[in-house]
């Protein structure tokens, strides 16, 4: 099979590598990619946004099935336009897709089918919002409702903080018309939790925890990101947790999406924080997360091409799989300046050893100069480290970072030390 991936970061050369090494792969075309991912994948330069040209790609390279990397194409309905010239693609529908590409959408849903999530408001008006936070006790969280390639939460700490993220949404559009319309939402208390399931319309299979690191700096200070690290598995979780998952947001989440005449067919991706009073809702997404999708593919045993097409037929349960009982702990490098400002061009050094150490490293802002890599956007690449348990993973991936040279870049070195401190 020849198999097109839509994206162009670390998750999507970590998925274009596992596909890879299907017994069924005859090649892996990515596109855009990035010329980091030419170990595995065959990058394409067309845009994520553009699905007419997508459509015209997948039918030029016979391509026998379409993954969806990122969620920008699923928002805008790449599924439906496959779908319409009967090419095969896995992931939702633009309908199905709303859980991520609209906030608001999310919330709504939630409320209908009493998924748990925290209360909120919805404004458009500047002078509105301002007057509601009034009510508000605060922390709050503001977000933007559209897609804000993970910039567009802010959680504020006073009614000056507050009006200031409302001015940029709303007034001075510093997320376009993502942020022309906005949320604020009582902030919830307690650890998050990453959860990741397959689908396939009707039935799911649960692939796997992980924990994120959304702040760009040490101690979770700084601005959030679209992702800094990850770990996996996330040792704070037991069965009767998972179980409450399951009952109370996972199964309610999918007959819901039937219910409404969107069943979702593929990677749903539920971010939760873990509050006094049970599991929340604080996000969906569709599609594995980034960083997310870096530890977790590693620790699996599966034909991941063989998987994805039988959920992509309506059979996930039909696929076999386990995931390995150890560990990978993923560090983000990432640009001076990023989020708001990234320096690129500079040149990068030291892949090819930190890989000879062991660590898997996964490119994403990064562009071919003659026959060196230079930066190309604000996350530079993904280290990963996989071990027994958490604390040999996370020497491994800090040993594979310690061989990278860039100049100005940083990363976090508190990745993964809450599961060793026990902090949940």
């Amino acid at each position: 099979m020849k198999v097109l991936v839509l994206g162009s970061g670390a998750r999507e050369h970590a998925l274009a590598a596992a596909l890879a090494q299907s017994a069924d792969c005859q090649e892996v075309l990515v596109a855009p990619g990035n010329d980091g991912m030419r170990d595995v994948a065959r990058p394409v330069p067309v845009a994520t946004h553009d699905i007419d040209a997508l459509v015209d790609l997948a039918r030029a390279e016979d391509i026998d099935l379409t993954i969806a990397g990122s969620e920008e194409p699923l928002v805008r309905g790449v599924w439906d336009a496959f779908d319409a010239e009967r090419l095969r693609l896995f992931g939702p529908s633009a309908d199905a897709a709303q859980l991520e590409g609209s906030k608001v959408f999310a919330k709504e849903f939630m409320r209908r089918f009493e998924i748990p999530t925290a209360d909120f408001e919805v404004y458009d008006d500047f002078d509105a919002a301002r007057a509601a936070l009034a009510h508000h006790t605060f922390p709050l969280v503001i977000k933007a409702d559209g897609l804000a390639a993970g910039k567009g939460v802010h959680v504020v700490g006073s009614r000056a903080e507050a009006e200031a993220s409302l001015r940029a949404m709303l007034v001075e559009g510093r997320y376009g018309q993502a942020g022309s319309r906005v949320l604020l939402e009582q902030a919830l208390t307690g650890p998050e939790l990453s959860v990741f399931a397959l689908s396939d319309g009707y039935s799911y299979r649960l692939l796997g925890l992980a924990q994120d690191h959304k702040r760009a700096f040490d101690g979770d200070r700084g601005p959030n990101t679209g992702g800094m690290g990850a770990y996996s598995p996330v040792p704070f979780v037991d069965a009767a947790l998972l179980e409450d998952i399951h009952n109370r947001i996972l199964a309610p989440t999918l007959a819901g999406l039937v219910d409404e005449g969107a069943p979702y067919r593929g990677f749903l991706y539920a971010g939760l924080m873990l509050t006094p009073s049970g599991p929340q809702v604080l996000e969906y997404n569709c599609r594995l997360g980034d960083p997310e999708a870096q530890v977790l593919l590693p620790r699996f045993r599966a034909d991941w091409l063989r998987l994805l097409d039988a959920a992509e037929q309506g059979d996930v349960m039909s696929a076999e799989f386990e995931l390995d009982p150890g560990a990978a702990v993923a560090v983000v490098l990432a640009s001076a300046g990023y989020p708001d400002a990234p320096q690129l061009g500079r040149a990068v050094e030291g892949f090819e050893a930190a890989r000879e150490r062991g660590a898997k490293v996964w490119c994403a802002g990064v562009r071919a100069r003659g026959a060196t890599l230079v930066t190309s956007g604000g996350r530079i690449c993904t280290v990963v480290g996989r071990g027994a348990d958490i604390a040999s993973a996370r020497e491994a991936a800090y040993a594979g970072v310690d061989c990278i040279a860039i100049e100005g870049a940083f990363y976090r070195h508190d990745i993964g030390l809450q599961a060793l401190e026990g902090v949940s």
